[in-house]
């Protein structure tokens, strides 16, 4: 297994997300392309201390952009929600130092 942190990259903070994160106990991060359901679960619970029940994995396509007369593509990623188990912490992003 690669290490937790070239799995999981970036949390993902958005509406839904935070919603997602108070209603479900559901965080999501960005995670490396390669990596499966068993990778990103080991990974959040040795990184974060936390049991994870759940996690569905989301291919995110690059969109198509224009630089003025010029096209290009921003990359393929991939996104994954994880759902905690009841009871658990949940994961502070912007804890206060």
């Amino acid at each position: 297994m690669k290490d937790a942190r070239q799995i999981i990259l970036r949390p993902i903070v958005t509406e839904k997300t935070a919603d997602a994160k108070e209603h479900s106990n559901t965080v999501c991060f960005q995670v490396a392309r390669g990596a499966n359901r068993i990778e990103i679960r080991k990974a959040v619970e040795t990184l974060f201390n936390v049991k994870v029940v759940d996690v569905r994995v989301a291919n995110m396509h690059g969109k198509m952009r224009r630089f003025g007369r010029y096209s290009g593509h921003r990359p393929d990623w991939r996104k994954a929600y994880v759902r905690l188990a009841a009871g658990e912490k949940t994961i502070e992003f912007f804890d206060q130092v």
